[in-house]
């Protein structure tokens, strides 16, 4: 603990930094003095964690991934993320522009909402990831602590000798791997058995894709409507020639039909992760246990065998008594704590103090009286 960088968002505007501790108790001692708006440490550790960046010393680092929703391509965005123009103010829904389609200004005001497709979503993506770090680095899951980050996703950190010395070129090489980024997607043997890695995860991918696709599907990822519709007609006979190997009564179906359908495989298979926070060995992370402040959810540490069953809208509540009356601008509906509200729009209301700590952190209601 004590080699580790403390940092902390304060509610007067700036950020604390260069802060150590020797004891959890130490830590916590601050904490109730200091009372900040998030706290965070870093994922290196050092000789020296209290001096300015270039004299710490750098030890190591844990090897850590950050899976948000943010990242993830979801329709759910276009109905309650929001972003607003700093010059003009214009208001605008879904993903952020690279300039104000009024003014062309740059800088905006994003407003983001944690959905439960949103968060489900990101649940896929860091399965696939855990997957990965198991099954393919062979990491047990002794060395892997995955935590709900307290707003749209998950932090999976890996504690290992095994990684500690890693540079940011060597952490870039794990990035590449878990993205799929640079996969030479080459026709498969597929009579060989694949029983690990990206082989073995494609050769699965297509057999499962192609079983559950429909002729759009195939359209979708660039096969010319004839062929899909061909390779549809002929679904099963393609599933044999798959995993035979044997290519044959499917008329058009060639090598460049396959490396379409791997390459969306490789898309479907890879995890979606922010590649910056894995390579920056510098990395201030979410401190366990410690509300987010654009939610007032808690980051919770879970079994990462025990992510499939984790309900974030109710295992990551710090929040559990009382209640607080609100005028809420604008929410959408939404559950917590075994309890649906909203949708609302400019009323007042009494809700449970989680649910408006939630609205109040989103800037979608202001407390009452």
């Amino acid at each position: 603990m004590d080699r580790r960088e403390f940092g902390f968002n304060l509610f007067e505007g700036f950020m604390l930094r260069h802060k150590s501790f020797s004891t959890p108790e130490e830590l916590k001692s601050f904490l109730e003095i200091s009372i900040p708006m998030d706290a965070y440490y870093s994922c290196a550790y050092y000789e020296n964690p209290t001096a300015e960046m270039d004299r710490k010393g750098w030890i190591g680092a844990d090897l850590i991934f950050d899976v948000d929703a943010d990242h993830i391509p979801t329709d759910c965005d276009k109905v309650h993320d929001e972003w607003t123009c700093s010059a003009c103010g214009f208001v605008g829904k879904g993903v952020t522009p690279e300039k104000c389609p009024i003014c062309n200004g740059e800088k905006f005001n994003v407003t983001t909402w944690p959905c439960e497709t949103c968060l489900e979503s990101a649940k896929t993506e860091t399965i696939k990831l855990l997957d990965m770090l198991m099954d393919d680095f062979g990491f047990s899951d002794r060395e892997i602590y995955v935590f709900f980050s307290g707003h749209r996703g998950y932090h999976v950190q890996i504690e290992s000798e095994t990684v500690l010395a890693l540079d940011a070129i060597a952490r870039k090489e794990i990035v590449d791997y878990i993205t799929g980024l640079g996969f030479n997607v080459k026709p498969l043997d597929t009579t060989q058995r694949y029983f690990y890695g990206w082989r073995k995860r494609i050769n699965q991918s297509v057999l499962e894709f192609i079983n559950k696709a429909t002729e759009e599907d195939l359209v979708r990822i660039g096969l010319k409507r004839n062929l899909a519709k061909a390779i549809i007609q002929n679904k099963n006979v393609f599933l044999e020639n798959w995993v035979s190997g044997t290519w044959r009564n499917i008329k058009g179906v060639g090598p460049e039909t396959k490396r379409r359908i791997m390459e969306h495989s490789v898309k479907m298979r890879s995890a979606k992760i922010d590649t910056v926070v894995t390579t920056d060995i510098h990395r201030l992370i979410r401190l366990p246990n410690t509300l987010n402040g654009k939610t007032g959810l808690k980051k919770t540490w879970l079994p990462a065998n025990e992510i499939e069953s984790f309900d974030p809208f109710d295992e990551a509540i710090a929040f559990k008594k009382g209640t607080v009356p609100l005028f809420v601008s604008d929410a959408p509906r939404f559950r917590l704590g075994g309890e649906t509200f909203g949708p609302y729009k400019r009323q007042k209301v009494e809700l449970p103090t989680s649910a408006a700590v939630l609205l109040i952190c989103k800037n979608k209601a202001e407390v009452l009286g």
